[in-house]
C-alpha cells in the first residue's frame, strides 16, 4: 500500500540560522526549570534539523557520505546545545540542586554565540533539505530520556557513538554528552529501498567507521525501529563486516520492541540477542503530572494512560463499537484528574512544531468548533476532558459529552450546517504555511492508482487514468490549507445542550502519511464519505463559510483518492498489528473493507460521475 510519506522543508540555511540567533539570547534570561529547559530543547532540535540538513547538503555536493573539512563544525553546536541539556535536565529533574540563576550563565551562553556565528560564517550552501523529526514531533520522544538511557548503559566515554540522520544527528549528540564521549558522533545517511536501506560511505568516512569497528564498543542511535529496522541493520552490518564483534555493539532505539514485520531474518536475530538501551518514557510520564499541576491543580488520582487507542474504553462501553484505529501512530495521551475536573494531556510536539500546534488549537477553541486550551507544558497539549470517564465520581460532577456515533436524535441539518463553518473557518485561517507541505495532485492519482490495483484489479484501477490529462488544470484551481484528516464520526462530541465539537484537530495535516496539506475538498470528501453528508450542500456551506469558491472538480477527483488511501491505511495497519494486536488488525481489516466496497462502487458508476472530462472553463476556475 502507498500510505507513508514525508514533506521536507527546503530553505535557504540562513532561513534557519535567523530564527536561532533571535531565540538564543532568552538562554541568558531564563531561569532554570521546565520553562527555560524546554526553550533549550527547541533550540537544541532546530539546531539539529540544521545539522542534519548541512550534512545531507554536502552529501550531495561531494557524491560521498562524510566527506569534507565542515563536519565537525556542522555539529558543534546541537552537541554544545546538548551538553547544557544535561545540565539543565539535571536541574529539572532534581530542583533543589540548581544552584545556577540563569538557564545559561554568561560565559556558556557566549560560547554558544560564538559556534552560532561560526556557522553563519562557514560555507553553507544555498538550499538544504530539513526532515522533521518524527520522534520529536509525534511520539513523544524526549532527547533528555536518551540522555537519560546513556548514562545508564554505563558505556565508558570512549565509546564512539554513530547517529542515523535525520534525527540520529541529534540524538547521537544527546547520547555522547550523556556518555561523556570527547569527540563529537560520526553520523551517515544509510540508502536504497525503504526496508533494504545499506550504507555506502565514501573514503574518509569508511576510515573513520574502520577504526570504531576495531573500538571497545559502538553505540548506534535512530529512533524506532520501524516496520523494517533497515537502518539500525545498515550499520550494524557494515561494522559486523570490518571485524566489529557483535557483542560491542549497542544499539539506542526509541522503544524496547522488536523491529516490524518488514524485517529481514538475520536482523531479526541479532535484534533478539542485543545490547539495546531503549529510552524509558514511563519516568517522564510521573514528572507529568507535577509539570502541569499550576494548570490544572494536585492530583487527587493516579494518572490514568488512554494511549493506543484505550481512550475507546471511555467513549464506546461497548467494545463492539469501538472504531479501528492504527494503534502505534496514536499520541501519547493521559487523563489526569483533580479537585478541578478531568484533564487529558496530549503530546502535541516537542519545539517549534508545538508552538504552531497550540496556536493553531487556541483558535480553534477561540471561534467555539474545539474543546478550549488549559495550556502547553514541554510537549503535551492540556485541555479539559469532556466525554465520560472512570474517574467520574472522583471529579466534580458535571454532565458529559457523548461521541457523535452515540448521539440521539441528532438534527442532521444542524451537522451539515457546523461541519461546513468548520472546515470554511480552517480554510480561512490556516492556509499551507509553504508550497511543498503537501502531496502534488500526480502523487495522490499515484497512490489511489496502486492501491485500487492492489485491494481491486487492474481493470478499476485504470479508470483513474482518465484523470491524467487534467492534472495540471486541476492543480489551478486547488487552494492548500492545514486540512484536517480525521473526520471520522468518533472524533465529534456531541454536548448535553446539542452543541458540536471537533476533537483532534491540530496536527493531522503534518502527519506520517504522504496526503499533508491539500485544498479543503479533500476535507469536504472526508466528511461527506465519514458522516454521510451530502457533498455538494456541505462545499456550499464551506463556501459561505470560508468566502472562497470549491472547485467541483476537485471534488470529484479527491473522492477516489481519499476512498484509497483510507483503504491502503487500514490495510497496512492490520498488516502491521497481526500479530501483536489481533483483534485490532481483525477491526482494521473490516474497515478496509467497507473502503474497498465504496471505492469499487465509485469506480463502477457511470463515466462522468467517476472521471468527468473537465469543460474549458475548468482551467480558470479558481478560489
Amino acid at each position: 500500500m502507498l500510505v507513508h510519506g514525508d514533506h521536507p522543508r527546503m530553505l535557504d540555511p540562513r532561513e534557519v540560522l535567523g530564527p536561532l540567533k533571535a531565540r538564543l539570547p532568552r538562554l541568558a534570561t531564563l531561569p532554570p526549570g521546565l520553562e527555560g529547559h524546554a526553550e533549550l530543547v527547541t533550540l537544541f532540535i532546530e539546531a539539529s534539523v540544521l545539522a542534519q540538513g548541512l550534512l545531507d547538503a554536502d552529501m550531495e555536493a561531494t557524491g560521498e557520505d562524510g566527506a569534507g573539512p565542515q563536519r565537525e563544525g556542522r555539529l558543534a553546536l546541537p552537541l554544545a546545545l546538548a551538553k547544557r541539556l544535561r545540565e539543565s535536565w539535571d536541574g529539572v529533574t532534581a530542583p533543589g540542586t540548581a544552584s545556577r540563576h540563569a538557564l545559561c550563565e554568561s560565559s556558556e551562553w557566549s560560547t554558544l554565540s560564538a559556534l552560532l556565528q561560526s556557522l553563519e560564517r562557514s560555507a553553507l550552501p544555498a538550499r538544504v533539505t530539513l526532515k522533521e523529526p518524527e520522534g520529536y514531533a509525534h511520539f513523544a520522544l524526549y532527547p533528555e530520556l536518551y540522555l537519560e538511557a546513556a548514562r545508564a548503559s554505563r558505556l565508558a566515554g570512549s565509546t564512539r557513538v554513530v547517529g542515523v540522520r535525520s534525527i540520529g544527528t541529534g540524538l547521537a549528540c544527546v547520547v555522547a554528552a550523556g556518555l561523556g564521549a570527547p569527540s563529537p558522533p560520526i553520523t551517515v545517511r544509510p540508502e536504497g529501498p525503504p526496508f533494504e536501506r545499506q550504507l555506502h560511505p565514501g573514503p574518509q568516512l569508511t576510515r573513520e567507521l574502520d577504526a570504531a569497528a576495531h573500538s571497545d564498543a559502538v553505540a548506534i542511535v535512530d529512533e524506532g525501529p520501524g516496520l523494517s529496522g533497515s537502518t539500525f541493520g545498515a550499520v550494524a552490518d557494515f561494522l559486523e563486516a570490518r571485524g566489529m564483534r557483535r557483542e560491542r555493539l549497542h544499539f539506542f532505539p526509541s522503544h524496547a520492541g522488536a523491529p516490524g514485520p518488514m524485517a529481514s531474518e538475520h536482523h531479526r536475530a541479532r535484534w533478539a540477542h542485543a545490547h539495546r538501551h531503549p529510552p524509558d518514557f514511563d519516568t517522564c510520564a510521573t514528572r507529568l503530572m507535577s509539570w502541569v499541576e499550576d494548570l490544572t491543580g494536585p492530583a487527587i488520582a493516579p494518572m490514568e494512560d488512554i494511549s493506543a487507542g484505550t481512550w475507546r474504553r471511555h467513549l464506546f462501553p461497548d467494545p463492539r463499537d469501538w472504531p479501528a484505529v492504527h494503534v502505534q501512530q496514536e499520541r501519547r495521551k493521559y487523563l489526569l484528574t483533580t479537585e478541578r475536573g478531568i484533564f487529558l494531556l496530549r503530546f502535541a510536539g516537542l519545539g517549534v512544531p508545538a508552538e504552531h500546534r497550540v496556536h493553531r488549537a487556541r483558535q480553534l477553541a477561540s471561534a467555539g468548533f474545539t474543546p478550549p486550551v488549559t495550556g502547553l507544558r514541554h510537549g503535551f497539549l492540556v485541555q479539559p476532558w469532556l466525554a465520560r470517564s472512570h474517574a467520574d465520581d472522583l471529579a466534580p460532577a458535571a454532565p458529559r459529552a457523548c461521541p457523535l456515533p452515540l448521539a440521539h436524535a441528532l438534527d442532521r441539518a444542524m451537522l451539515l450546517e457546523h461541519v461546513g463553518h468548520y472546515l470554511g473557518f480552517r480554510a480561512r485561517a490556516f492556509p499551507a504555511p509553504e508550497p511543498g507541505r503537501g502531496a502534488p495532485l500526480h502523487q495522490l492519482l499515484e497512490m489511489a492508482r496502486y492501491n485500487t490495483a492492489r485491494v481491486l484489479d487492474e481493470g478499476l484501477a485504470r479508470v483513474l487514468d482518465g484523470w491524467m490529462p487534467h492534472l495540471d488544470a486541476l492543480a489551478r484551481t486547488a487552494w492548500p490549507v492545514e486540512t484536517d484528516h480525521k473526520l471520522h464520526a468518533w472524533e465529534w462530541l456531541v454536548l448535553p445542550g446539542g452543541q458540536l465539537l471537533k476533537t483532534d484537530a491540530v496536527d493531522h495535516h503534518a502527519g506520517l502519511d504522504l496526503v499533508g496539506c491539500q485544498d479543503v475538498a479533500w476535507d469536504i470528501v472526508g466528511a461527506a464519505v465519514e458522516l454521510d453528508l451530502s457533498e455538494p450542500a456541505l462545499a456550499t456551506h464551506v463556501e459561505h463559510a470560508s468566502g472562497h469558491r470549491v472547485s467541483p472538480w476537485l471534488l470529484r477527483f479527491y473522492r477516489p483518492c481519499y476512498l484509497a488511501f483510507q483503504c491502503g491505511h487500514h490495510t497496512l495497519a492490520g498488516t502491521t498489528l497481526e500479530r501483536t494486536n489481533p483483534n485490532e488488525a481483525t477491526r482494521l481489516r473490516a474497515a478496509a473493507a467497507r473502503y474497498a466496497s465504496r471505492l469499487r462502487d465509485h469506480l463502477s458508476s457511470s463515466p462522468p460521475a467517476r472521471c468527468p472530462i473537465l469543460p474549458p472553463e475548468a482551467l480558470h476556475e479558481g478560489l
